[in-house]
C-alpha cells in the first residue's frame, strides 16, 4: 500500500518503510529533488476562460500529462490505480464537480465554475491521491476573475428643489435647484447643466436641464421653476361716498379691485353691502393670487345714519284745548343720537282766528349730519274761558221774561280782555221758539243793538256787556238768543219770553 504526499507542489507515492531505517528515510526525503513527476494541468488561458462576468460561468478542463522517469514509466494513472483529484472551491464559487478521477493521461475532464459576486477567487488543487507508484506535480491552480456586469443603463438624474411651494406649482420664495446624479454600474464620464442654481426673481417659468453620461449611455432631466413671491395688489372704495360731514344716510357698497402681474388673481374681496347703522364701520378685503400670496386692504371710517332726527313740538299737545291767554309757550325740540343735529327744527304756527281757534304748530327743517331731515306738527285749539251768562240773564233751561222793545244787557266773561272782535261773523242772532217746548219755529235773525254800541268790556269786572235791543213787535212771543264766539266752540244760548 502506498500514500501520496505533496512536497513543493508535487505529489509523491512513497512506499512504507521500517521506522528504524534512517538512511532509507533520508533518501526518500531527497527523492523529489531528483526525479520527475506526471503533471496535473488545466487549459486556463489568462484573460480568457479564467475571467467571467458576475452571474456567468466558465469551463476549465483538467488532465494529467505523463512525463515518465518518476520511477514508473508511462502514465501513473493508467497503471490500474486511478488518480483522484480534489479541488478546493472557495465560498462564492459554484463548481460542477470538486472531485475528478483519472484512469489515463491526456484526457480532459471539464469543470464548470460560476459566481455572482464580483471578485478574485483562488481555485486550487487540495489533494491528488493515487495508491500506485509514481509522482504528480500540480500545475492546475488558477485565479477565477469575476467581473461586474457591464453597464447597460444611463445615469439616474434627480432634481433637488428647495423652496416654499405655494399653490398650483408656484414657489413663493427663493428656490435652490441642485442635482443628484448616480450610476452604480459605471463611472460618470461627463455632466452638463448640473451645477446648483438659485432663482431669486419672479419668473413665469425657468427651465433647468442636467445631462450626464456613463458607460450605460446619456440621460437628461429637466425641471421648470415658476416663482411668484410678490403679493397681489388690492384697493377698495365705498359707494356712495360720504357727504361733507363724513356721513351716509343710505346703504353703502364696499368694492375691491385686485391685480397680479404674474400668476394672476385667484380671489378678490369679497364686495360687501353695509346696511346697518353705525359709526366707524370698516370692511376688510383680501386678494389671493394663484401662487397663494395674499394681501389685504381695509376700507374704514364708514358712518351710516339712516334715521332722521327726532323732532318734537314742545309746550302743546295734539288735540288739546287751551284758554286764550293761558296757552303754553310753543317750541321745537330736535335730537339725534347717532350723527348728531346739524340744523335744529324751526317753529311755524298757522291757523286760528286772531288769538283763538284751531292752530297747527309745525317744527320743520331739522337735519342731522347725515343729511336726514325731519319735521313734526301738532294741532291744538285755543278757546275763550266761557262761564255762562251773568245776571240779569239766566242760562238754560230758564225762560227769561222781558218786555218787548227793551234793551237787554247780556253779560258774560271770557277770562280776561280778549278784545271786542270776539263774535263769529253775523252773530249774535235770535230766532223764534215755541214757548212751551223751546224748539225754534222760524229762521234765525240778526240782532239789533240799543244805540250804536253793541259790545263793551268792563275791565274792573272782567265782564263783557252786549246790549241787545229787542223789538216791540216781539211781544207775546218767545225767542232764543244765539251767541257764537269766533273760537270755534258751540253757540251759547239763552231763551226769552217777550211781553207786551
Amino acid at each position: 500500500m502506498k500514500t501520496v504526499k505533496r512536497f513543493m507542489g508535487e505529489f509523491y507515492k512513497v512506499p512504507k518503510i521500517a521506522l528504524g531505517s534512517l538512511f532509507l528515510a533520508l533518501m526518500l526525503l531527497a527523492l523529489p529533488l531528483a526525479v520527475l513527476a506526471d503533471n496535473l494541468i488545466n487549459d486556463v488561458i489568462v484573460g480568457g476562460n479564467d475571467t467571467i462576468v458576475a452571474g456567468g460561468n466558465t469551463t476549465v478542463s483538467y488532465r494529467i500529462n505523463a512525463t515518465g522517469g518518476d520511477g514508473q514509466p508511462g502514465c501513473n494513472a493508467s497503471d490500474g490505480t486511478p488518480a483522484t483529484i480534489t479541488l478546493n472551491i472557495p465560498p462564492g464559487v459554484t463548481a460542477s464537480a470538486n472531485t475528478l478521477v483519472f484512469t489515463q493521461c491526456n484526457v480532459f475532464q471539464p469543470v464548470t465554475f460560476s459566481a455572482s459576486v464580483p471578485g478574485n477567487y483562488a481555485i486550487t488543487v487540495a489533494n491528488i491521491a493515487d495508491p500506485g507508484p509514481g509522482t504528480y506535480r500540480n500545475q492546475a491552480d488558477f485565479t477565477l476573475h469575476v467581473l461586474p456586469p457591464p453597464d447597460s443603463t444611463p445615469p439616474v438624474i434627480s432634481a433637488q428643489v428647495v423652496g416654499t411651494l405655494g399653490n398650483n406649482g408656484w414657489y413663493v420664495s427663493d428656490v435652490q435647484v441642485s442635482w443628484i446624479v448616480i450610476d452604480p454600474e459605471s463611472a460618470i464620464s461627463s455632466m452638463s447643466g448640473c451645477d446648483p442654481a438659485t432663482i431669486n426673481v419672479d419668473t413665469a417659468g425657468q427651465t433647468f436641464t442636467c445631462t450626464a453620461t456613463s458607460a450605460g449611455g446619456t440621460a437628461s432631466q429637466s425641471v421648470t421653476i415658476m416663482r411668484d413671491a410678490t403679493a397681489p395688489t388690492i384697493s377698495g372704495s365705498a359707494s356712495p361716498g360720504p357727504n361733507g360731514n363724513g356721513w351716509n344716510n343710505s346703504d353703502v357698497t364696499v368694492s375691491f379691485i385686485c391685480g397680479d402681474n404674474l400668476s394672476g388673481v385667484a380671489s378678490c374681496g369679497p364686495d360687501q353691502l353695509l346696511s346697518s347703522e353705525g359709526a366707524g364701520q370698516s370692511v376688510v378685503g383680501t386678494a389671493v393670487d394663484h401662487a397663494g400670496n395674499s394681501a389685504s386692504a381695509v376700507v374704514g371710517g364708514i358712518n351710516i345714519d339712516k334715521t332722521p332726527p327726532a323732532v318734537t313740538v314742545t309746550g302743546v299737545s295734539q288735540g288739546a284745548f287751551y284758554y286764550a291767554g293761558a296757552v303754553p309757550t310753543v317750541g321745537c325740540g330736535t335730537s339725534d343720537t347717532l350723527s348728531g343735529v346739524a340744523v335744529p327744527a324751526t317753529l311755524s304756527i298757522t291757523g286760528g282766528n286772531g288769538n283763538v281757534g284751531t292752530f297747527t304748530a309745525t317744527c320743520a327743517g331739522a337735519l342731522d349730519y347725515a343729511g336726514n331731515g325731519s319735521s313734526a306738527s301738532v294741532t291744538y285749539s285755543v278757546i275763550y274761558n266761557w262761564n255762562g251768562f251773568f245776571q240779569p240773564v239766566d242760562n238754560l233751561p230758564t225762560l227769561n221774561r222781558v218786555k218787548a222793545g227793551s234793551a237787554i244787557p247780556v253779560k258774560f266773561s271770557l277770562g280776561g280782555n280778549q278784545g271786542l272782535a270776539i263774535f263769529a261773523p253775523g252773530y249774535p242772532k235770535s230766532q223764534i221758539i215755541d214757548c212751551q217746548t223751546g224748539t225754534f219755529v222760524s229762521d234765525i235773525e240778526e240782532t239789533v243793538t240799543a244805540g250804536q254800541s253793541m259790545l263793551s268790556y268792563e275791565p274792573s269786572k272782567d265782564m263783557y256787556v252786549y246790549a241787545w235791543k229787542t223789538d216791540r213787535s216781539w211781544g207775546g212771543t218767545c225767542r232764543q238768543l244765539i251767541v257764537l264766539l269766533n273760537d270755534g266752540t258751540a253757540a251759547k244760548l239763552a231763551n226769552f219770553n217777550f211781553t207786551r
